[in-house]
């Protein structure tokens, strides 16, 4: 038997034991594009090179306090709502706030919220509700706040070396496998902390050990970097994010956007920001346009113009899409395109201009 016989072999005894496609060439199929759901940021999207969050990954989002986790994940949340998924919030802080999550859109009623006793308890409900394959998001607020049972259980004072390293590394293996073949979206939000005695080089680490860097495809780091004000009211935080992992696209991109206190993301933000980057909005000194129609002075009175006609940014928005292309922007809020290939970039830059038009029509 020569060597193509025996691989032929041995694939068809694979195929019987384990099922059709357990092996197969990669050139067998073209290749599969990465299903998104966006962030609700725009520029985040874009940054992130697959016009948000890639389904059936894990993905990590850490940072400081108040620099925006918790945000930036009910706003995944909602737009999976938006696409008529289900959405999952593992709340181990036990701080979740529902009357913030629905000012930012999502759909409380339909949200599952599991408040774990412990670190087991809340891998397990995840685990059991990623392997439905019902869900499209799994959120877990947050990896620092899983404490193992022996902890809990133990005495304050008590050491438990590596306790939460391991029941991480032992839930992220049985996870990721998972994962792929239902096309849900594990979220995991992380503290920081400092390694003691370092000289050189960053002292800032995340815990629950190595495995999750590992796991993540996506690892995204937020930051505050501005207070915004209005007078001298504080009205919401300018954040950066930095792609600091990227297994979907090319790593190592930033964003920037506006998160308001109580509103969230300021998604019209996001859009004057991206299409002035793009030159679809134009800026002539301190005013902004978008082709014939003034947008406003100042850049808080051009995202109030876009916040009141919805249509105009709508125009922008799928200007943004027709010149990058629909993978590029996977927003829910964006004209729906349901149609493939060339097809597709065609009703891309149809809609695009009947939004455009619409705009213009207002006038």
């Amino acid at each position: 038997m020569d060597r193509e016989q025996a691989l032929d072999a041995a694939l068809g005894h694979i195929e019987r034991q384990f099922g059709k496609g357990a092996v197969m060439k990669m050139n067998d199929h073209a290749a599969v594009s990465i299903g998104a759901i966006s962030t609700g940021s725009l520029a985040l999207d874009l940054a992130l090179g697959i016009g948000g969050l890639p389904r059936g990954r894990i993905v990590e989002i850490f940072g400081p306090e108040s620099s925006g986790k918790t945000t930036l994940v009910y706003h995944v949340i909602a737009e999976a709502q938006r696409r008529g998924g289900i959405c999952a919030f593992i709340d181990a802080e036990h701080s979740m706030d529902p009357t913030y999550a629905k000012h930012i859109g999502v759909n409380i009623d339909d949200l599952l919220v599991s408040q774990p006793d412990t670190g087991e308890q809340g891998l397990e409900i995840a685990e059991l509700l990623i392997r439905s394959g019902a869900l499209d998001v799994v959120a877990v607020d947050s990896v620092a706040a899983l404490t193992p049972k022996a902890e809990i259980e133990g005495e304050m004072g008590d050491t438990h070396v590596g306790l939460q390293a391991r029941l991480m590394s032992q839930a992220l293996r049985k996870l990721a496998g998972t994962l792929n073949r239902t096309d849900t979206i594990c979220l995991f939000t992380n503290q920081l902390r400092e390694k003691i005695g370092v000289m050189f080089g960053n002292p800032e680490t995340t815990p629950g050990g190595r495995a999750l860097k590992f796991y993540s495809s996506v690892r995204l780091d937020i930051r505050r970097i501005e207070t915004l004000k209005e007078g001298v009211e504080a009205i919401g935080n300018r954040v950066r994010v930095k792609v600091v992992k990227n297994k979907v696209a090319p790593p190592f991109k930033q964003a920037e956007f506006d998160i308001i206190y109580g509103s969230g993301i300021s998604w019209e933000g996001t859009v004057l920001d991206a299409g002035l980057e793009r030159k679809v909005v134009t800026k002539s000194g301190s005013y902004f346009s978008f082709g014939d129609e003034r947008l406003g002075q100042g850049r808080q009175n051009a995202t109030a113009f876009l916040r009141e006609h919805s249509d105009v940014c709508q125009g922008i928005l799928a200007r943004i899409q027709a010149d990058l292309g629909p993978e590029q922007v996977a927003s829910a809020r964006l004209l729906p395109v349901a149609v493939d290939g060339a097809e597709q970039n065609g009703q891309v830059k149809g809609d695009a201009k009947a939004a455009v038009e619409k705009a213009a029509s207002r006038k």
